[in-house]
């Protein structure tokens, strides 16, 4: 049966948010044009949109021709504010941004866990609080008024959606972060504290890796792929895997829990409650500062003994050219391949992009490397690439879980 008029005109116009969602400002030309939908049709949805608060004018086109410039419409920005969040093991960052991802304020402070979960969270409570507020952000939930500058954290409880990327599992039935062990307390505390105290806000939480994931195909390494696996090398040892374009997170939330991998190389077997004798044990931050100091470059790279496991691939990226550099690299790849290829095996991605800080950091150099020592050890054909965002995709992965999330929500 054909649409009725209203409901044609509701598809209309999500497909006309959704066209300035993905490509930014455009004018009414070039929405007739992504649309195929007629001028007048144009004309009308561009009113009503207007009309409903949703989009506005932001700025003209064609200033190079002859002729009135062309209007350019975008999305509201102010319409909705959101807050992201990078949980780590002992800090919290976070960014404030409007419903276009303009960031209006960042922030991020050390956590002292040994100070007890109270005052830890407290601690990240208070951080988010200060970044709202420097941002001036008025109340944008369900019931806004649109009043800004909010002088306390009962009032600051009024973003529309907070995204929360943090280490280990996410309950697939509830959304919620599970109790894991190794992991420190507060995190999960500081989940419900943000709901609590936020009682107008949607909070989501998901895992730090599928975050990651989601901001390289959308900003980073993979935006030609909507089938790849994200190999996280930082701290701890994860995976992310897309596929079709659409996150799978497994049974039970844990698909991709790498670090666990049985591996050849390690002093024992993992168990279920410590990934130490799996691959974390042979790509994890500590392994490779261990490597580097059995090849001899822990004590010439930048910091010293005081070097991340970032600063000494880096290092060694730039000094390739040296016996030790070298031979660092290619043991420290000949590690990662094990990973990718067990990867490669199960899922034949076509595609793994080195991620986190230790993947940005060993840049094509390393990729380079992996993907050698994989297409040894598989008939299947993988293109190794290293991660464009580093470190910050967590916090990017977070922003925009959170901006679709809302966008979703105030266009639906």
């Amino acid at each position: 049966m054909p649409a009725s008029p209203s409901t044609a005109r509701a598809i209309n116009d999500r497909l006309a948010l959704r066209l300035l969602q993905r490509e930014g400002p455009l004018t009414a030309g070039q929405l007739k044009q992504l649309t195929g939908l007629s001028r007048p049709t144009v004309a009308d949805l561009v009113e009503r949109l207007t009309a409903s608060g949703l989009i506005e004018m932001v700025g003209e086109s064609g200033a190079q021709r002859r002729g009135p410039n062309a209007r350019l419409y975008g999305i509201v920005g102010d319409r909705a504010h959101l807050a992201a969040l990078d949980v780590r093991l002992e800090s919290v960052s976070v960014l404030v941004s409007d419903l276009v991802g303009r960031v209006l304020a960042e922030a991020s402070v050390p956590i002292d866990a040994d100070a007890g979960t109270g005052p830890a969270v407290e601690q990240a409570v208070a951080l988010v609080e200060r970044a709202v507020k420097e941002a001036g952000t008025g109340s944008t939930g369900p019931g806004a008024t649109g009043v800004r500058g909010p002088e306390s954290v009962r009032e600051w409880g009024s973003l529309h959606t907070v995204g929360i990327g943090a280490p280990g599992l996410i309950d697939p039935a509830t959304g919620e972060l599970r109790d894991t062990t190794g992991l420190p307390a507060w995190h999960r505390s500081l989940v419900g504290a943000l709901q609590e105290r936020l009682p107008d806000a949607r909070v989501v939480v998901e895992n730090e890796t599928n975050l990651a994931a989601l901001a390289e195909m959308r900003d980073g390494a993979a935006r030609d792929r909507d089938t790849f696996v994200l190999l996280w090398l930082d701290m701890g040892i994860g995976a992310a895997v897309v596929l079709d374009g659409a996150l799978r997170r497994g049974a039970s939330g844990g698909a991709g829990e790498l670090g666990f991998l049985p591996v050849p190389g390690t002093r024992g077997l993992p168990s279920a409650t410590d990934c130490e004798g799996g691959f974390h044990s042979l790509a994890g931050a500590a392994a490779v500062l261990e490597l580097a100091r059995d090849c001899g470059v822990l004590d010439v790279a930048g910091e010293g003994e005081m070097a991340t496991a970032a600063q000494v691939v880096r290092w060694a990226v730039a000094t390739v050219a040296d016996v030790r550099a070298a031979r660092f690299l290619d043991t420290l790849a000949d590690r990662l391949a094990l990973g990718v290829a067990s990867v490669v095996a199960l899922l034949d991605p076509g595609c793994v992009v080195l991620g986190g800080e230790v993947g940005q950091a060993g840049g094509d150099v390393l990729a380079v490397r992996v993907a050698e020592r994989s297409a040894g050890m598989s008939p299947l054909s993988v293109e190794v690439r290293p991660s464009v965002l580093g470190d910050t995709a967590v916090l990017r992965g977070a922003l925009l879980t959170a901006q679709d999330g809302a966008q979703d929500d105030l266009f639906g």
